[in-house]
């Protein structure tokens, strides 16, 4: 899978299942199969998001990009560079280069630190910064994302859930990242702080050239964000293109039914809601071929029993579209 620049991020084939001890009278449950055999790249300065519904595996993809959930097989690749056969110890040095902003304002920050020690800790870990040199740049960060340099004596605690975000990305910030893995970085914020945030990762992103991996379920943010999107279900990336062609020219029945579930601003337009049979397979016992005929109406003996490789289809515009389906 390529992008039109060359990846900063690729993830080929990566693969996450849970494995289980054994349960008494000897029974075994079978692994939850979270990540099963995903690949995509991220461009430098891009943004590639991941979309789909609650447990379809999205933040389970990014915390293995990270390594702080430990892959089952794959590859990723960060500048060219393995990261899977790394050890402790070298992983840590490139940790600098691949940050996180987490989902929760709340539960990401240390209460016991102050803003600004919590912004100055990456600077500790991987800066040769003396004392004056990182209160400058912990300064400077705060007046990057919007907040006031004198609050850097504030604990989390006297911050809103906005300003709390916005310490996390400082944080993220700090020691200049060629990537963010941005952990649906929004969703836990009111509608209007939403907004400010995103437009705060846009303008960071064209100022500094940070690629974002941005994991999401609230398709107004990722239309807005993204540059491209790769829709996930049950484990698998079943869709991946630009994000004008997947908002207009949708392929995969799957993307069809979650592009019909978002709101329509418009309240003079009807909203057209596709609805599906049956509920969600479980990834600890996920169907034979393709992982979505259980519940898709194009279903056919076919998908039953072949899984549908990820297949570049014709494009009216010429930008990639790869969709995995045996009928589209």
């Amino acid at each position: 899978m390529t992008t039109s620049k060359q990846p900063l991020l690729r993830v080929e084939n990566l693969k996450k299942h849970y494995l289980f001890p054994r349960q008494w009278l000897g029974k075994s449950r079978a692994p939850i199969q979270a990540v099963s055999g995903v690949s995509f790249d991220v461009a430098s300065g891009e943004t590639l998001s991941l979309v789909g519904e609650s447990g379809c595996g999205k933040t389970t993809t990014a915390k293995c990009v990270m390594r702080l959930v430990e892959p089952t097989s794959g590859s990723v690749r960060l500048a060219g560079q393995e990261l899977l056969v790394l050890s402790d110890e070298e992983m840590r040095a490139h940790r600098r280069d691949i940050q996180i902003i987490f989902q929760d304002p709340y539960a990401s920050l240390s209460p016991r630190l102050s803003a600004g020690n919590i912004v100055a800790e990456p600077l500790k870990n991987f800066g040769r910064m003396s004392r004056p040199e990182q209160r400058e740049r912990v300064e400077w960060l705060f007046s990057k994302v919007g907040l006031r340099p004198e609050a850097v004596t504030k604990y989390p605690h006297e911050f809103s859930g906005g300003q709390r975000q916005r310490l996390g990305i400082a944080r993220a910030l700090a020691v200049n990242p060629k990537l963010i893995v941005c952990d649906e970085p929004v969703s836990a914020l009111d509608v209007s702080v939403q907004a400010q945030v995103v437009n705060l990762l846009m303008d960071l992103q064209a100022e500094f050239g940070i690629a974002y991996l941005f994991v999401a379920h609230d398709l107004a943010v990722v239309r807005h964000i993204s540059h491209r999107v790769a829709v996930m279900y049950l484990g698998h990336i079943v869709e991946t293109t630009d994000r004008d062609t997947l908002f207009s020219a949708a392929l995969h029945p799957y993307t069809e039914v979650l592009l019909s579930a978002a709101p329509v601003p418009d309240p003079r337009k009807p909203a057209v809601r596709i609805l599906l049979n049956g509920d969600p397979p479980s990834p600890a016992n996920p169907p034979s071929g393709c992982c979505f005929h259980t519940r898709c109406p194009l279903a056919r003996d076919i998908c039953k029993t072949t899984v549908p490789p990820l297949t570049k289809r014709p494009s009216s515009n010429g930008v990639e579209h790869l969709v995995a389906c045996h009928f589209r």
